[in-house]
């Protein structure tokens, strides 16, 4: 069984962003893998790298989306994306630095930031952007 699965739990109802939540479960899935399989430094730093990346693109064009449709806790949620892609900076830059393994810690508070994320943030404007537009 995968570590972390997407599946209709995680829909927020917007094709684009539920393949976009699919794909980072996948990388994150990948990453904890490459971590127990006990891979080298440079393999699970490039994954770590690449979740990132993966991250901020994703991250970008959400709020994007939300900042067209004119979504009203597009600030807040923005801030919520900064704090996490700072964080995973920060790790992947202590991660390049060390010779350490990178604990499975990391690996579960990610999970937990996306899965919380998802279902409390993500709803929340899937719900939005789901609701008709007023008519004038």
């Amino acid at each position: 069984m995968a570590f972390l699965t997407f599946d209709k739990t995680y829909s927020v109802g917007i094709p684009f962003v539920d393949d976009q939540h699919a794909g980072l479960f996948d990388a994150l899935s990948e990453l904890r893998a490459a971590i127990l399989k006990g891979q080298p430094h440079a393999v699970i730093g490039r994954l770590l790298q690449d979740l990132l990346a993966y991250t901020r693109s994703y991250f970008g064009a959400e709020e994007a989306m939300l900042a067209k449709a004119e979504y009203p806790g597009l600030g807040e949620h923005q801030k919520k994306h900064k704090l996490l892609t700072a964080q995973m900076a920060e790790c992947v830059e202590g991660y390049k630095r060390s010779d350490a393994a990178l604990s499975l810690h990391v690996i579960n508070f990610l999970r937990d930031w996306l899965t919380s994320h998802i279902l409390r943030e993500d709803r929340a404007f899937g719900a939005w952007l789901s609701q008709p537009a007023p008519r004038p």
